[in-house]
């Protein structure tokens, strides 16, 4: 199992992936979407990571507590209360799938313009852009 793989299955707490995918799917879209999300991101200072997930090659890291810094707290409390673990872990999960989900979003390296954003679709749109 993969980083992503094991971040979205811890995230989801007693649903597993799924239920990861679906908390990162709501997180993205109570952000503003895709656009919302990298935008809050990249005025967090991590605009760097962001361009290297959208455009191509190898994606950056961040840390969890980069996300924190750049997340709604409160958001950041119902993931984790969802989960079952604390807001400093999620945020380090959360830091390991977000870079794999935004670059997945983005095959071509430029963001899709809102209508064709997979997380303000839902979670089924999230689950088909990342085969699951």
């Amino acid at each position: 199992m993969g980083t992503f793989d094991q971040a979205t299955a811890k995230l989801g707490g007693q649903q597993g992936t799924d239920g990861g995918v679906a908390s990162l799917q709501k997180l993205v879209s109570s952000s503003g979407g895709l656009h919302g999300l990298t935008s809050k991101l990249a005025s967090s200072g991590l605009g760097q990571q962001v361009q290297s997930w959208v455009g191509h090659g190898e994606n950056q890291p961040v840390s969890g507590s980069q996300i924190k810094k750049a997340m709604d707290p409160d958001q950041v409390n119902a993931m984790a209360k969802q989960a079952g673990m604390s807001p400093d872990e999620t945020c380090d999960h959360v830091a390991k799938a977000l870079p794999d989900m935004v670059d997945q979003a983005t095959p071509q390296g430029q963001m899709p313009a809102p209508q064709n954003d997979p997380f303000s679709k839902g979670v089924a749109s999230v689950k088909k852009m990342l085969k699951l």
